[in-house]
């Protein structure tokens, strides 16, 4: 698999994980149930962190080629 198809995995990933992200939040505008409302408020807390993860692999497999392309510690060894 080549870089440019991981980046193309990696931006469908995150845009479901967007689209699960706006339903989720939807559902705890309509919660009532507290304990409801910590499940949903849970979720949201373990996705948005895969979320953001998924966007920078995307940036980082676009653009790994790129002279002058700087590149987080966070994803180089």
């Amino acid at each position: 698999m080549k870089l440019a198809e991981m980046s193309r995995d990696y931006r469908e990933s995150a845009r479901l994980l967007q689209q699960r992200l706006a339903l989720l939040r939807k559902l705890l505008a309509k919660a009532e149930d507290p304990e409801e409302i910590w499940h949903i408020k849970r979720r949201i807390a373990e996705l948005t962190p895969m979320l953001t993860q998924m966007n920078e692999l995307a940036e980082l497999t676009e653009r790994y080629y790129e002279r002058g392309y700087w590149r987080s510690e966070k994803y180089t060894l």
